[in-house]
């Protein structure tokens, strides 16, 4: 008991520690982060110069593009003169038609949000209540019903079950329009007609990696033998699941809630290129088709600072739902 109690208390003194040191750890992959992108998107064949003149173009033509556009400049001086644009929150120009970068990310990137949000407030709510209820009733008909299902929508890529659901939604029944028109949204009724196909393919692959992650947390936690002790001492199934069971395996459902998330940021671009959403990853590809360095650059900082936020904060919970010591 003594020894225990020590444990907590060493905790509760490193708490800052930890926390801080996972903050750290966040800071340096983002700075890892930010080299690799440049780094990457610099070494990509061929550039603005090329797209915007087109094979046609004579060496002298790109020659001068190439040198109105910055292209002929040093890759250290184009570094740093980008890399204090992003710590000031100005990512450049787009080399295709001059425009702040910002300005063309910003609705893009509300749009995503909007999309990701509305997806989020239906994957984890289901998610949670069959992930716990799973774990719960494990090895019931229902926990194989839970599973087989979950497996089956893993199995099944985001473009598969957006394009299916535009053939039968779309194409055969006509309730549903194929492309997802932001701009015509002024109810919730439209909204729902815009956003039913892109958050269903969204959330249902994203649902069943949450769920899976969840049922194996919660599953965990109740095989631990404090909760067979509180079994044993006729502590009732509801006060052992919300007071005993929940609470100790919040730190693993977070975690899973977070990665799980996560994953929307890769699903969203293949959701927004099937659904012609106008959000940041359509914005990405197409940048990436014209050679628009800058305008890739910032869309991949965002994707990549938005998935160590929600790790960050995932580890953060984990670490202050660790078992510590309570006043009596």
């Amino acid at each position: 008991m003594a020894k225990r109690k020590q444990g907590a208390e060493d905790l509760n003194r490193h708490l800052p520690a930890l926390i801080g040191r996972r903050i750290f750890a966040a800071a340096t992959s983002l700075a890892f982060v930010i080299v690799t992108v440049f780094a990457i998107t610099n070494i990509l064949p061929g550039d603005a110069a090329d797209a915007l003149l087109g094979q046609g173009a004579t060496p002298q033509a790109i020659a001068a593009m190439r040198h109105d556009l910055g292209l002929d400049r040093s890759v250290f001086f184009r570094f740093w003169l980008w890399l204090w644009g992003v710590l000031h929150g100005q990512f450049g120009y787009s080399l295709l038609n001059g425009l702040p970068v910002a300005d063309a990310i910003r609705p893009r990137l509300h749009n995503s949000l909007l999309l990701a949000g509305a997806s989020a407030a239906v994957a984890v709510p289901v998610s949670l209540f069959l992930g716990i209820t799973s774990a719960i009733w494990r090895d019931t008909l229902y926990d194989r019903a839970v599973s087989v299902l979950t497996l089956g929508m893993v199995s099944v890529p985001e473009f598969v079950i957006g394009t299916m659901a535009v053939y039968v939604f779309a194409v055969r029944l006509h309730v549903l329009p194929a492309l997802a028109d932001v701009a015509s949204v002024h109810s919730i009724g439209q909204f729902l007609r815009a956003f039913f196909m892109p958050v269903a393919s969204l959330a249902l692959v994203t649902l069943a990696q949450m769920v899976r992650m969840t049922r194996a947390a919660m599953a965990d936690t109740l095989s631990a033998p404090y909760i067979e002790m509180a079994l044993l001492k006729g502590v009732g199934p509801a006060r052992l699941i919300l007071v005993h069971a929940i609470p100790n395996a919040i730190g693993p459902i977070v975690n899973a809630v977070a990665l799980s998330l996560s994953s929307l940021l890769g699903g969203v671009v293949v959701i927004e290129v099937v659904f012609t959403y106008p959000g940041i990853a359509g914005l990405m590809v197409d940048a990436v088709s014209s050679r628009d360095v800058p305008t890739v650059q910032a869309c991949a900082l965002v994707f990549c600072l938005t998935y160590l936020l929600l790790t960050t904060f995932a580890d953060i919970v984990t670490i202050l739902s660790l078992p510590r010591g309570r006043k009596a």
